[in-house]
């Protein structure tokens, strides 16, 4: 039977609104009757106990920032009532969760519900590398933005004279090019970051063949790019320099590609082990059902794949200010726990240097779903990756190496974070969303609702419904079928972002333009 509120943790002070309730209507939790003061919208907070100016407000079983003013019991409490407790850069202590025999014996990493029937397999694409993609497509890739209308003009024609549309079931099953603004006038950090996130692309497995197009001039220059790839397959992955082609740069574009086509159109699918799937979690335009619907599903989920060998990326660095130290004391070793640190004071740090609180969350659209601070989203945000050992720990721009659950560092901007996420390796992008959003990065960018509503009013934009959590249904039953959902879309299943073509690139800067 589904419950009008729910109290997350046993030690929490606010419970939250699963659907309007009304101002006066009277609830019963914990042998406790509590009149509500206010009208709380759902997903919205109220107070279970009278609290004083500057007391914390506790939810998930943590602080969420402290009251502004004093409120009675049953009164709302948002954005407008609490203030953050985030500052600067912080001290921490390494306190592990987990004991060397729990890493040892794969005791950090499991379901606590029953996973028979569910599928240990997928089926991919095995590359000449050895690595597995869930997609077969041509890529055309520019070293540069002033390329971008010769990579669009070539993708055009390209389909055109192949007869060819977007979403095909065999052989090659999209011709996608990826523009950017980037490539040149930019500087140390910035250039490499372009370099690192179009080199991460050119060698992802879910492409079949790519074309790089460059232009000659720019500072990523595509000689030097080349060799930024290391040992890769030629055949697989050609070059084109406009201002060296003589005569028309997108027939010769064109014909570079028909020749990638023919040697990818006939790969084919092959069983693969879950081990072998890469997830990114992300989560945007999120609400107050978040953390209580969406994001734990995705942290069963990511301890499902991580429980077969496979592998799973949090990022978002940013919205982790404030839950950090769950992660931090879930890291397998003292090494990992010592990144992961650098991993958030780092990112403290370039919001101070650019004179801006280290607290600057969360966005009007999340206020307005019931989220009041950046502590109030970080444990939220954070539930995507479930209860596993920290594994690995990566830079923008590295590619992965460690199996199992990997911290990133990008910040919280959806576009940037999930590129980032597809750039290290990882198949698919789950992202959850409450508000609702559209688009798609360089991979399948599956969409989950954290509440039915916004599942119901755009239906081609979101792929799977876990507002269902918040109406009686159980996490084990919607567990299954999103697994089930997941690797029908690792299978081949088309994501909505995909269906539409919404599929886009986005890289993070922080320094001069030349």
């Amino acid at each position: 039977m589904a419950t009008t509120f729910i109290k997350i943790n046993k030690a929490d002070n606010v419970a939250v609104a699963l659907e309007e309730l009304q101002k006066g209507t009277v609830i019963a939790l914990d042998g406790d009757k509590i009149e509500l003061k206010d009208t709380i919208p759902y997903g919205h907070k109220f107070l279970l106990t009278d609290l004083q100016e500057g007391e914390n407000v506790i939810k998930y079983g943590y602080p969420i920032g402290h009251l502004k003013a004093s409120r009675e019991k049953g009164s709302l409490v948002n954005d407008l009532h609490i203030a953050t407790n985030l500052s600067g850069l912080l001290d921490y202590t390494y306190t592990p969760v987990f004991s060397a025999s729990d890493l040892a014996n794969g005791s950090d990493c499991h379901v606590d519900y029953p996973t028979d029937g569910l599928p240990t397999t997928f089926r991919g694409y095995r590359r000449k590398s050895g690595e597995v993609g869930i997609r077969n497509e041509l890529w055309v890739i520019p070293t540069v933005g002033c390329v971008n209308g010769c990579v669009n003009q070539i993708v055009e024609e390209l389909k055109r004279e192949l007869g060819f549309q977007n979403g095909q079931k065999k052989g090659v099953e999209r011709i996608v090019g990826f523009n950017h603004n980037y490539g040149c006038s930019q500087l140390s950090e910035d250039h490499e970051n372009t370099r690192k996130i179009l080199r991460d692309m050119v060698l992802h497995p879910n492409a079949g063949a790519v074309l790089v197009v460059g232009l000659g001039c720019e500072n990523n220059q595509p000689a030097k790019f080349r060799e930024l790839l290391g040992d890769y397959d030629e055949d697989r992955i050609r070059f084109m320099v406009t201002q060296e082609v003589d005569g028309d740069e997108v027939s010769e574009g064109v014909k570079i590609c028909k020749e990638l086509y023919s040697l990818a159109n006939s790969d084919e699918r092959e069983e693969i082990p879950l081990s072998e799937l890469r997830i990114g979690l992300k989560c945007g335009g999120s609400d107050g059902l978040s953390g209580i619907t969406g994001n734990p599903l995705l942290g069963v989920l990511s301890d499902y794949v991580v429980s077969l060998g496979g592998t799973s990326v949090l990022t978002e660095v940013p919205e982790m200010f404030g839950a950090e130290t769950i992660l931090m004391n879930r890291c397998a070793d003292q090494g990992l726990f010592d990144q992961t640190v650098r991993l958030i004071n780092d990112f403290k740090s370039y919001f101070l240097s650019h004179g801006e609180p280290v607290g600057e969350n969360p966005s009007p659209g999340n206020k307005a779903g019931g989220i009041s601070t950046l502590e109030d989203k970080a444990l939220g945000c954070t539930q995507k990756c479930g209860k596993s050992a920290v594994r690995g720990v990566l830079s923008y721009g590295d590619r992965l190496s460690a199996k199992g659950l990997n911290l990133l560092s990008a910040p919280g901007n959806d576009l940037v974070a999930s590129t980032a996420l597809a750039s290290c390796g990882c198949h698919i992008v789950l992202f959850t969303t409450g508000r609702g959003t559209p688009f798609g990065t360089f991979v399948p960018t599956m969409k989950i609702s954290t509440n039915s509503s916004l599942a119901q009013r755009k239906p081609r934009w979101i792929d799977f419904n876990a507002g269902v959590l918040a109406e009686g249904a159980s996490m084990e039953e919607t567990f299954k079928s999103f697994t089930r959902k997941v690797v029908a879309i690792a299978n081949g299943e088309q994501t909505w972002n995909e269906q539409k073509d919404y599929q886009e690139i986005s890289i993070f800067k922080n320094g001069v333009t030349l």
